[in-house]
């Protein structure tokens, strides 16, 4: 695929997130009104998470009906994630922090980002509440509302704080030796409903780092995508079958990249 024609859905990208971060947050200023569904322990869907997917694939669609799909809400059927060489997929998750979301509690976002051979190309993550979108890729730098980013420069692990996700997917002994270490090491976590938010505070250094022993592809990629331009270090989450299945998610400031690689290992 051309050059032209990425930074062409870029463009698309940031503005299609805007309009579905408007649209998510119609339904969060009404959340009573919502119909909601348990999806497992610790995991939610509501009516607003499948309209506003339903709507970002529609648009994709009319705008490049060669591309493929791959939502959170349609994440069951893989076929859409099925793509062949030269062909671009579209990687979404259309309000990443549900449980925060249906509670009334502004930490969640909408993040969508753009596959070609296996690598993630760009991504965009708007949040609605704070009229915030970041964006990044390959050859486009890292933005906050189209200023340049980069992590802390003078990130301390035993100064700074440091953000910890986790899902019911992975086991608690997973994370808890993790936040242990990290707290004799001096330092401190944090943690917040939205992963990609999450991430992507690295990448601004509002944060020095962010571990999760299990993240899925449509909660990380476009994440992925600004901490990489941004100058961030991170894990290499194409690798395997993590677009389908997920990864191990680790994403530091470099000053702080050792130190945590250390607290890791024990």
């Amino acid at each position: 695929m051309p050059s032209e024609e990425i930074a062409e859905r870029f463009r698309f990208a940031k503005t299609l997130v805007r309009d579905a971060g408007a649209l998510a947050n119609r339904y969060f200023q009404d959340i009573g009104a919502l119909t909601i569904k348990d999806k497992g322990l610790q995991s939610a869907v509501s009516e607003a998470d499948v309209e506003t997917e339903r709507f970002i694939r529609q648009r994709l669609e009319q705008a490049y009906p060669d591309d493929g799909f791959f939502g959170e809400e349609s994440a069951n059927d893989t076929t859409g994630a099925d793509v062949g060489a030269g062909q671009g997929l579209w990687v979404v998750d259309p309000i990443d922090g549900t449980q925060c979301f249906v509670k009334g509690l502004p930490h969640w976002s909408v993040s969508i980002a753009f596959v070609l051979d296996g690598r993630i190309q760009f991504g965009v993550v708007i949040d609605p509440n704070l009229d915030e979108l970041f964006a990044g890729g390959i050859g486009f730098g890292a933005t906050l509302n189209e200023k340049p980013i980069a992590p802390d420069a003078s990130a301390d692990i035993g100064r700074d704080a440091f953000s910890i996700g986790f899902a019911h997917r992975s086991k608690p002994e997973e994370v808890i030796p993790v936040l242990d270490r990290l707290l004799k090491a001096g330092g401190m976590y944090v943690r917040g409903g939205s992963g990609a938010l999450s991430l992507v505070y690295v990448a601004c250094g509002r944060t020095i780092g962010y571990y999760e022993p299990h993240i899925n592809s449509w909660d990380s990629y476009a994440a992925v995508a600004i901490l990489r331009e941004a100058g961030a270090d991170v894990v290499e989450a194409e690798a395997g079958d993590g677009l389908t299945k997920g990864c191990e998610i680790i994403a530091t400031a470099p000053r702080v990249t050792e130190a945590f690689r250390a607290i890791l290992r024990g």
